[in-house]
């Protein structure tokens, strides 16, 4: 049927879908922001799969792993946003280059124009984005078939997207969280935001209101009865998105927090590169198990970061933004790197990891020697800082008042890391909270938060603080460097 016959509330729905899917749409081009042509990863390529089960939602699978992949390797997959293809996700993302790094199998999920106009995944749809209907189940069977190909993993299996992508990645997540071990959500909504049209508009601009523990029971909810064992989840967001809001990470760090019996203040604070600010939120044991990284600046899309150094990754390109390389701190924080490359090592962790002294701007570690180890790697966070033939380690040039997490791991003669310790965490001193009451305008101005789209969040925390206006007062506690949060009930530092 043409257009102008058809009714008239047919056209309204088709615009208003079009509309929604142009929000979140993401353009592919395979080239760089300079024009140039993008290079395929060497070694194996990307490679179709059919046959990978029912298939109810109408996906397609494509596939690369590195050549010489061991038995039980990790998975990933990784979801592309819309009027994208998994060659998109394949060529810019970064996730085959730190496959041939680590040693794992990434899986391209693919959709079409034929589930969406703008082949964007259907996360605001119930009957695709449930367990074990449509998509979902779809993109479940292409991560079963994965391990039976590959000889994989099934207890390192990791999913991530872009936007439509990541929020199809947020709903897989608690669906399956007895299938993924963990996540990473770039520029999208929480998990099960949407069940509709109107609601994916709302939740794109600003999610509803709610608390953490209600958000974390959409995740409950959905999930298998009983599940007692959450994914470790990343949550990426630029504070200049005006496509997905900032508001999102923050609603997404209430939820996945709530889940982990967690609450909202982060027990470490870190500054990285490219304007980056990330947030952890840690489990009793010191194992991380929520991160929000920010990046200061940065609109709709993946960060990326090209080039050839140890924690660089992806190329440019349309919604590839240079900044920092989330696909390389991503595959850090699941733990990819411990034993998952092609020459794992055999040293034990090194125990008795101590913080010995800090400053207000260093940290001071030792730990107990393993026998065969020729070095020790040091990491901060998920990446790694030092390597020394020590047992001993001091950090420099740290922030001050900041919370940082330390793991070490023994290296052997071969170059080959062992086991990571257990975490220690330091704090550096040197800061005082303080609490500031002004404006949302005088807020921004003062560097303690900044606008989207007409609306005011608080720096660090993203929490939404109404219209960006002279007349709207809010009170924001600094908390950490950097990180504000809404104190208007009462200022615990009493400024």
């Amino acid at each position: 049927m043409d257009e102008p016959h058809r009714p008239l509330r047919f056209r309204r729905i088709r615009r208003r879908l079009m509309a929604v899917m142009g929000a979140l749409a993401l353009a592919g081009p395979l080239v760089t922001s300079a024009g140039q042509a993008v290079a395929a990863p060497s070694a194996a390529g990307l490679t179709q799969i059919t046959g990978f089960g029912s298939n109810p939602g109408n996906l397609s699978m494509y596939a690369y792993a590195p050549d010489g992949l061991p038995p039980g390797a990790p998975v990933v997959l990784a979801l592309h946003g819309c009027t994208q293809s998994a060659n998109d996700y394949y060529s810019h993302s970064g996730w085959p280059q730190l496959a041939d790094t680590y040693g794992f199998a990434v899986v391209f999920p693919q959709t079409s124009s034929a589930n969406n106009a703008n082949s964007c995944f259907n996360w605001f749809e119930p009957a695709d984005s449930a367990r074990d209907r449509g998509e979902a189940l779809s993109v479940k069977q292409m991560a079963d078939k994965a391990i039976s190909l590959y000889g994989g993993d099934a207890d390192r299996i990791h999913v991530t997207g872009l936007s439509a992508g990541g929020a199809m990645t947020a709903n897989l997540l608690a669906a399956y969280p007895d299938v993924f071990a963990g996540g990473a959500i770039n520029a999208a909504p929480p998990a099960y935001c949407a069940n509709s049209l109107t609601s994916a508009f709302s939740c794109m601009n600003g999610p509803p209101s709610r608390t953490p523990a209600q958000w974390g029971e959409l995740v409950r909810d959905n999930a298998p009865a009983g599940t007692s064992s959450w994914p470790r989840v990343a949550v990426w967001q630029g504070s200049a998105d005006t496509t997905v809001k900032p508001a999102n990470a923050t609603a997404l760090r209430d939820q996945w927090t709530n889940v982990h019996g967690l609450g909202q203040t982060p027990t470490r604070t870190e500054s990285l590169g490219g304007g980056t600010t990330l947030h952890g939120y840690d489990a009793p044991s010191g194992a991380p198990a929520v991160e929000v990284y920010t990046i200061s600046g940065m609109p709709h899309g993946l960060a990326v970061d090209p080039g050839s150094g140890a924690e660089q990754c992806g190329t440019t390109g349309t919604y590839y933004l240079d900044t920092i390389c989330s696909s390389f701190r991503t595959a850090r924080f699941w733990g990819l790197d411990e034993g998952g490359g092609q020459n794992p090592g055999t040293l034990p962790a090194p125990q008795n990891l101590t913080v010995t002294g800090t400053t207000d701007t260093t940290a001071s570690l030792n730990w107990n020697a393993v026998e065969g180890a020729a070095s020790y790697d040091v990491y901060r966070g998920d990446a790694k800082t030092a390597s020394t033939s020590s047992t001993t380690f001091t950090d420099t040039g740290l922030n001050t008042g900041t919370t940082y997490r330390y793991t070490v791991r023994a290296v052997d003669a071969n170059g080959a890391q062992g086991a990571a310790s257990a975490a220690a965490t330091a704090t550096t001193g040197g800061f005082t909270p303080t609490c500031d009451t002004a404006s949302n305008y005088a807020h921004t101005v003062a560097g303690r938060a900044h606008q989207s789209g007409g609306y005011t969040f608080a720096n660090g925390s993203g929490e939404a603080m109404g219209l960006w206006n002279t007349f709207t007062t809010h009170t924001l506690e600094q908390t950490a460097p950097g990180h504000y949060v809404i104190a208007d009930s009462g200022c615990p530092s009493g400024g």
